[in-house]
């Protein structure tokens, strides 16, 4: 709504925005990034899901009525200009605890300790990359900043990064800037949560883990860099605790996961990175946003027909509303993650199954009532209006067929559109039977991924590196 009355106001046209109550403080943070700081919006008092009709009309009739009106009649006051530093500006000389007051007291830190981050320790970080430091990467939303080398190598060295993780950090500066995965979206209220998968030889040049506790903090590159991502949100995109970022629950960052690769090659399988259309070997980062995910413990079996049904019951148990994506919201942006640790992969593998066997079996058996699927849908979301069945939404060219392929409510259906839309990344500890499932947040956060340059002497600039 705001977007479009930005375009109303930029033709001259004016504009109020209906926002419900709880949204009211994002509205206005939005709005600065917007360039119309003073963008009008009328309150809808408390939150229309769950007022009756008569609740609802009393509450516009009583308030938003007459805000809408003088919105639209009288010019809004002149918003106050606020100048911020520009990137070679020294804000602050101190102490190390003073300068972590100072970022905390302006929100520029998410309330640990940050390493100060010094012209000099800055340009340590730009030695690693080609590009000019003032270079637009692209603008990211919602407060419409530049990302530049210099932003990403300040927020790289506040997150307690190395120097040498320059490069994956402008990949992911690169991703978070690309429309399709949607980084607007990050305050939204479910609260999901980006994880980065990174794929290539600079795994182990740089130290990720990718075995036992893979998801667990405790190593350097994995932990910093998952940080520098939730930095980089609040500090160059604008997202906020209590004004955009509107996480009902929310999540903190997740640490990077890195793919076994060696595994991978044992399975006859090609990595992650290449089912995003690179090449295997190519150093990639891949980004996506998940609501959440569970563990499925101790998968047992000798062969893929013994595990693989234990498998896609837990992927679908970790799906709901998030059918949305499927059908609805964003038809066919959902795409749910599955982990598979490398013994689980080999045995799977060992049964003659590729990875794309594995995803259609997934697409197979991962499946739910129609009516069950309906009622993620309207009856206890209202996420798609109408209350409209699986058989309306294929008839309105809303559904793939195969939702319809009956009109017997009990049937089974997919949770996705097309079994390519399952993700499968083989990580963790090599000698454990469990998986992991993640459910996706569709087009709010949709997987992108992005090739990671390395400068011209990596090798000798990372072998520098390492000796200090």
């Amino acid at each position: 709504m705001l977007r479009a009355a930005a375009v109303a106001e930029s033709a001259g046209v004016p504009s109020t925005s209906l926002v419900c109550e709880g949204f009211v403080g994002q509205a206005g943070t939005t709005s600065v990034g917007l360039g119309y700081p003073n963008l009008a919006v009328s309150m809808v008092p408390g939150h229309v899901d769950t007022q009756s009709v008569e609740e609802l009309k009393q509450n516009v009739l009583e308030v938003t009525l007459q805000s809408v009106i003088d919105n639209l009649t009288t010019d809004p006051e002149a918003a106050a200009a606020i100048k911020e530093p520009e990137p070679l500006d020294i804000v602050f000389e101190g102490t190390f605890e003073e300068v972590n007051r100072l970022y905390y007291e302006n929100g520029w830190s998410d309330g640990l300790p940050i390493v100060p981050p010094t012209e000099a320790k800055v340009q340590d970080f730009l030695d690693f990359t080609e590009r000019d430091p003032h270079e637009v990467i692209g603008t990211i939303l919602p407060d419409n900043r530049s990302s530049t080398p210099w932003n990403v190598a300040v927020n790289g060295a506040m997150a307690g990064c190395r120097p040498e993780y320059m490069p994956v950090l402008m990949a992911l500066a690169e991703a978070m800037a690309d429309p399709e995965y949607g980084v607007e979206h990050s305050g939204n209220t479910p609260g999901a949560e980006t994880l980065i998968t990174i794929n290539g030889p600079i795994i182990k040049q740089l130290g990720f883990n990718y075995e036992q506790g893979a998801m667990r903090d405790g190593f350097l590159p994995n932990s910093s860099i998952g940080r520098f991502w939730r930095l980089y949100l609040r500090n160059v995109a604008g997202f906020l605790l209590h004004q955009n970022d509107k996480g009902t629950y929310g999540n903190t960052w997740r640490v990077v996961l890195a793919e076994n690769e060696d595994a991978v090659a044992k399975c006859g399988w090609e990595p992650s990175s290449v089912d995003m259309g690179f090449d295997a070997g190519d150093n990639t980062v891949t980004i996506a946003r998940y609501t959440g995910g569970d563990v499925i413990v101790s998968v047992f079996g000798n062969e893929a027909k013994q595990m693989l049904p234990y498998l896609a019951d837990g992927v679908l148990k970790q799906n709901g509303w998030q059918l949305s994506f499927t059908l609805g919201i964003a038809t066919g942006t959902l795409k749910p993650l599955l982990l598979l640790s490398p013994i689980l992969a080999e045995t799977i593998a060992k049964s003659g199954y590729s990875k794309a066997d594995v995803r259609q079996y997934l697409y197979d058996h991962a499946r739910l009532p129609a009516w069950k699927f309906e009622q993620y849908l309207g009856e206890f979301t209202n996420l798609v209006p109408g209350r409209r069945t699986l058989q309306d939404m294929v008839n309105l060219g809303k559904a793939p067929v195969q939702f319809a392929e009956s009109d017997d409510p009990d049937r089974l259906v997919p949770i996705v559109c097309s079994p390519d839309d399952f993700m499968i990344v083989v990580t963790g500890d090599p000698m454990r039977t469990n998986a992991y499932t993640f459910a996706h947040n569709g087009m709010l956060g949709y997987p992108v991924a992005k090739k990671i340059a390395l400068p011209d002497g990596w090798d000798a600039k990372l072998r520098a590196a390492k000796a200090f």
